[in-house]
């Protein structure tokens, strides 16, 4: 059955309706980056761009150009480690996030 919307689409209005939707976004893809699921930090960081932001608006921040940005979130980017700090920098600053990670100790059988 076809989508009767774009799927980019559909994710922009629950972004621009749902501020939950746009936390959770960019929680989701904190969380891939610390696990080190590098596609899905790059699909969930694109989506939350397009639905926010937009890459043009976005790169005013860290200064990367906007075309940079997009083949860095694009299916075969790769970006570095700078990039992504900048990235995540601007998008708490544009967007009034504080991201934050917290460590919790594994517990193990018998310890």
């Amino acid at each position: 059955m076809a989508l009767s919307r774009e799927f980019r689409e559909t994710v922009r209005d629950w972004a621009q309706e749902a501020p939950a939707f746009r936390v959770a976004l960019s929680v989701a893809a904190t969380e891939a980056l610390v696990t080190g699921d590098a596609d899905i930090v790059r699909t969930l960081l694109r989506n939350y761009i397009n639905a926010t932001l937009g890459f043009e608006i976005l790169a005013e921040e860290p200064g990367i150009a906007p075309k940079s940005l997009h083949r860095m979130f694009g299916a075969k980017g790769n970006p570095t480690l700078a990039n992504l700090t900048a990235v995540f920098r601007a998008l708490e600053t544009r967007e009034d996030l504080t991201l934050i990670v917290t460590a919790e100790p594994i517990r193990t059988a018998g310890f």
